[in-house]
């Protein structure tokens, strides 16, 4: 397992709000608990609101949510894209645009939500490349909402889905789906899209393809 592949998999584990040692994620994953100690750092410089320290375990917070924003759809898909894009970006006109604008969010997170957030945008290498998957935020919202069928291509492989669900934890937006292509349902950061386009064909809920269904099953990737 490559580095990113383990840092998304201590995320997923540790979503559970439980305490977690770095003894039993080292054992689980393979590595060295010394790697643990640094995973737990990256995330941490990253933004995942990480508790705990080395010989007692981690956790992490509870999410962060903001206020009431009078902003439309439209303008809030905006403004990730932007600000996960431009954020760590060396262009000239934009990148001092959102870090402004990034300032003007954070201002108005809770202050007793634990660890604070690093400024939005991606704090390390680790997680640079999830800023690509933002272009396929608009169409993947839109199908949830119309209920329409997608196929997405995930690693080179493609995949005819059924879009449920999209959540935002630690730096990273995920997509929860129902494959019609495996009969499973699929969880995956949308940095993994490769390709994705509607096909023709709305869905309904069907016993055992619901998000109600994903999250009754325990699964959190």
């Amino acid at each position: 397992m490559n580095r990113k592949k383990r840092l998304y998999a201590l995320m997923d584990r540790l979503r559970d709000g439980q305490l977690h040692t770095a003894e039993s994620m080292a054992q689980d994953l393979g590595v060295s608990i010394r790697t643990i100690y640094r995973d737990m750092e990256v995330l941490a410089a990253s933004g995942v609101p990480v508790e705990g320290a080395r010989g007692y375990g981690y956790t992490v917070a509870a999410a962060i949510t903001l206020p009431p924003l009078n902003l439309t759809e439209a303008e809030l898909d905006a403004l990730h894209v932007a600000l996960a894009a431009l954020g760590a970006s060396t262009l000239e006109d934009h990148a001092p645009a959102a870090r402004s604008l990034a300032a003007k969010i954070d201002a108005v997170l809770p202050e007793d939500a634990g660890v604070r957030a690093a400024p939005f945008g991606f704090a390390t290498d680790a997680f640079a490349e999830a800023a690509r998957g933002f272009a396929h935020m608009p169409t993947m919202r839109a199908a949830i909402r119309a209920r329409q069928k997608l196929r997405v291509t995930l690693d080179g492989r493609d995949h005819v889905i059924r879009p449920l669900h999209i959540d935002y934890w630690g730096r990273v937006w995920r997509a929860v789906a129902w494959s019609e292509t495996d009969g499973d349902f699929l969880a995956f950061p949308l940095e993994r899209i490769t390709a994705l386009r509607p096909v023709p064909g709305l869905f309904v809920d069907q016993p055992g393809k619901t998000l109600a269904d994903w999250h009754a099953s325990g699964r959190r990737g």
